[in-house]
């Protein structure tokens, strides 16, 4: 597939965020107006990331800060999708929400009763303020048989200079400890977010492209939800390590820039 006909197939574009339109606090190459024209062209823009630390008004606050934030734009969080879950698997259950104090706040506002005492689901985010105490409740839930929900399954989060540990990490400390894995994992590349996304946006999937830089996330979330999708070379892969996953994108460029 040509990028141009990637172009006229695609309604909405899934955009994934750090290695894709920016690194750290800054856009890549003149994103803004790459931005603008796909906005320009009646494409709808939705900001999809596995990071669940913050909240989608958080995320808004940093795009709009860095300037990459249009009209009509949206964020989609894999807290988000755990939350939609949930509500459609385990409504009037409680949840014991291992996530930073606003992430937990935003399962509280969305209607789901947390309980860190006698949990009937356990849900493991990014909690950047995780602790002792927090671990040592969370593995004695997970013991205690509350049903498991991850978040997302990244192993470490794209920081500057040392990646730091992400929810891939706290789910194999927490199967060393008490020997559970999670029985759902809502986000990238797994099909409950596409599910969610498709609901969300009401855009089918066929006409849904997912732009990342990750092979095993965001081209393999676009695979396993019959999306067209984009890598983009701006991020984590490489031409090189590209081959080393059995995914394969739509299309390949060396940032979203250059779909123009």
């Amino acid at each position: 597939m040509t990028k141009e006909e990637l172009l006229q197939s695609v309604d909405l574009f899934l955009l994934d965020l750090d290695g894709t339109v920016y690194l750290d606090e800054t856009p890549i190459g003149d994103m803004c107006a790459t931005l603008a024209r796909l906005r320009g062209m009646g494409k709808k823009l939705v900001y999809l990331t596995n990071n669940s630390s913050k909240t989608p008004d958080e995320y808004i606050k940093k795009l709009t800060r860095i300037g990459l934030w249009g009209e009509g734009d949206a964020v989609y969080t894999s807290a988000m999708a755990a939350i939609e879950y949930l509500r459609a698997r385990h409504a009037g259950q409680t949840a014991y929400v291992l996530a930073t104090q606003a992430v937990r706040g935003q399962f509280s506002a969305a209607g789901i009763a947390l309980d860190d005492v006698a949990p009937d689901v356990c849900v493991l985010a990014y909690d950047v303020t995780l602790d002792f105490g927090k671990i040592r409740r969370f593995n004695e839930c997970l013991a205690g048989g509350a049903v498991y929900i991850a978040t997302h399954p990244d192993d470490v989060c794209p920081t500057a200079g040392v990646p730091m540990p992400d929810v891939g990490s706290f789910i194999a400390m927490f199967e060393r400890a008490c020997g559970r894995l999670p029985s759902v994992i809502c986000g990238k590349p797994f099909t409950v977010m596409g599910e969610c996304v498709r609901r969300a946006f009401g855009v089918p999937a066929a006409r849904t492209c997912m732009v990342g830089d990750r092979m095993h996330t965001d081209i393999r979330f676009g695979n396993a939800n019959g999306m067209k999708s984009l890598l983009v070379l701006s991020g984590e892969t490489t031409q090189a390590t590209m081959k080393d996953f059995p995914d394969r994108p739509d299309v390949v460029l060396p940032s979203l820039n250059e779909i123009f």
